[in-house]
């Protein structure tokens, strides 16, 4: 790290570890923030990558993309500093607010139209998700605890939405990689034009595919059949 960040003088060229704190801005003073994989359009509508006017139109959301990438990388850093975090014997409360506070500091939300997008879900064993503690609960994150948190990130109401999963007891090991490797299908089964109902579908193939043992009988992992996804527009986390 050279000088500080958000503070004027020389701009930071790293961040700082174990505890980010130099907002992403800084890190990129001219908005180059990293980009991910890229998709084509397939059949039917591949000239949408190469019809002049077609590609004229899409220097119009530029900026958009920009302000997703954005939240992406405090996403990105805010999230590992949270795995660095979560420990057993904290409070559930506290991650919380730790996490949101750091995305606040990463996003530098004293700017207009930036900040949190929704308050954060640490959704423990059995609950799926949305889960979120209130002011004064006591809910301890412990070593069997195999938790779900899951929050989000905005510039000017460009919203990035992620889950991860966070446990410790290793007998948990199989139905983690069961889960990463559907995500994975799912990652790469994504792209323009593809239909939902076959990503999910896809999806769910993989993470059926998987057997775990609990307390010494084998089992089944099944999906949950009534949690589904969700769009999300300009300052809306469900969008429909």
């Amino acid at each position: 790290k050279k000088g500080g960040g958000g503070g004027g003088g020389v701009l930071a060229t790293e961040q700082t570890w174990p505890v980010p704190t130099v907002p992403i801005q800084d890190l990129f003073p001219k908005g180059d923030f990293p980009v991910g994989e890229l998709c084509d359009y397939q059949g039917l509508n591949a000239y949408r990558s190469t019809k002049a006017e077609l590609k004229e139109q899409e220097k119009l959301h530029v900026e958009e993309y920009k302000e997703l990438r954005e939240a992406a990388e405090v996403h990105r850093t805010a999230r590992k500093y949270l795995q660095s975090i979560a420990k057993p014997g904290e409070k559930m409360i506290d991650l919380c607010e730790s996490l949101e506070n750091k995305v606040r500091e990463l996003i530098r939300d004293d700017f207009p139209g930036r900040g949190i997008a929704f308050p954060t879900g640490c959704s423990r064993n059995h609950i799926a998700a949305h889960w979120t503690p209130n002011a004064g609960d006591k809910t301890v994150l412990e070593y069997d605890d195999i938790v779900k948190f899951d929050f989000g990130t905005q510039v000017n109401g460009r919203i990035i939405d992620c889950a991860f999963t966070h446990y410790f007891n290793p007998k948990y090991d199989v139905m983690a990689q069961a889960v990463k490797d559907a995500t994975n299908t799912g990652i790469k089964e994504a792209g323009i034009d593809v239909r939902l109902c076959d990503i999910g579908a896809a999806v769910q193939e993989v993470m059926e595919s998987y057997e775990v043992d609990v307390d010494g009988k084998m089992l089944p992992v099944k999906s949950i059949r009534n949690l589904n996804g969700h769009s999300i527009g300009p300052y809306q986390i469900h969008a429909g």
